[in-house]
């Protein structure tokens, strides 16, 4: 069993505030166009009534945490790249466990195991920002978690990007993969530096299903067919540049809101409320560093385009869950939060 902090010990690691330079590796000067406002094809409550929410420390302690995913049972799993593990965690009990170990650490601050999904009992992971690019020999790529200490690895995403060079600027060879998401029996990953969507099969067969300019893709969600975007925005991350999308392999992009810094994660929640996660305001110190400390939001995604903040000051959140009318919220200094109630009447409590 891993030990973890426990709620109010606070575990500040320093090395995570090297987190964000991932953004530098993605941030060049392009520009792209998107389709007019459309919320079409999904619904949600009424954001504009009173929807607050108090963040609740849960637990701290955990190394260069980035993403999350629900697995099995319920639980809540956490990639920790620093340590090149993933912890799973008991919702019902906080008890934390190593649910796999030895997979490749990152070496620059960021990277490695950075995002987790399951394909119904498996485990599949996304590693990145490694190679010899950053002196490893580890493969940049989706690996399947067979075991606790044992995996494979089913698809080279670094030498997809090596054969297949983006539209865009870049400088990172492999590309800096931010998340990982199921679809249509396979997998989407979203290459923040390389500005494109990729579509792999279970098999490992990889292709690019959509190219962008600079935007900046992060965070994934789907449902059916439609696939849910969060875009950061290239430096200085105007609010503006930070929007949820919504586009499909055969359709355009379509912008369904806009109007917060540095976007890096969406999800649904109760009667298909959207909402976005939002990072906060970028510290200006350089490109690729973090927004300022408790300057981020759990916002809901209004029909109007607009966004609705839910709960405000948050530390630097990396990614979030949503569990019956919960969030869970993944942060740079190694903690995750709890936001009840995050969605009003009729889908609330």
């Amino acid at each position: 069993m891993k030990t973890i902090n426990q709620p109010n010990s606070r575990n500040s690691l320093p090395f995570l505030t090297f987190f964000m330079l991932a953004f530098l590796l993605m941030n060049v000067s392009c520009s792209t166009s998107e389709s007019d406002l459309n919320s079409e094809d999904f619904l949600q409550a009424d954001a504009k009534t009173s929807v607050t929410g108090e963040p609740e420390l849960f637990l701290s302690g955990f190394m260069g945490a980035s993403g999350s995913a629900i697995g099995p049972g319920g639980d809540l799993f956490v990639t920790e790249g620093a340590t090149g593990e993933i912890s799973r965690i008991d919702l019902k009990t906080g008890e934390v466990s190593t649910f796999a170990s030895g997979l490749p650490q990152s070496v620059i601050g960021i990277g490695g195991v950075n995002d987790l999904v399951f394909l119904g009992e498996t485990a599949y992971a996304i590693v990145t920002l490694v190679g010899p690019q950053f002196g490893t020999s580890d493969v940049v790529g989706i690996y399947r978690i067979d075991g606790p200490d044992s995996f494979t690895i089913i698809a080279d995403l670094g030498e997809y990007a090596l054969a297949n060079p983006p539209e865009t600027d870049f400088f990172v060879e492999m590309g800096v993969h931010y998340s990982i998401e199921v679809f249509r029996g396979g997998f989407l990953v979203a290459d923040g530096h390389h500005n494109r969507v990729l579509y792999i099969t279970k098999h490992g067969e990889i292709s690019t299903l959509k190219e962008f300019g600079n935007i900046v893709p992060t965070g994934l969600e789907v449902s059916g067919d439609d696939i849910y975007m969060a875009e950061a925005g290239p430096v200085p991350h105007e609010p503006e540049d930070g929007k949820i999308v919504r586009f499909s392999p055969s359709s355009e992009v379509i912008q369904l809101a806009e109007g917060a810094r540095l976007m890096v994660d969406v999800e649904f929640g109760r009667g298909r409320t959207l909402f976005a996660l939002s990072q906060g305001i970028w510290d200006g110190v350089m490109e690729g560093s973090p927004a300022e400390p408790d300057t981020g939001s759990l916002l809901i995604v209004n029909e109007d385009g607009t966004l609705s903040p839910v709960a405000e000051n948050l530390d630097r959140p990396t990614s979030m869950e949503i569990v019956q009318n919960r969030a869970y919220i993944v942060s740079l200094a190694g903690e995750i939060w709890t936001i009840d109630n995050i969605a009003s009447q009729p889908f609330g409590k």
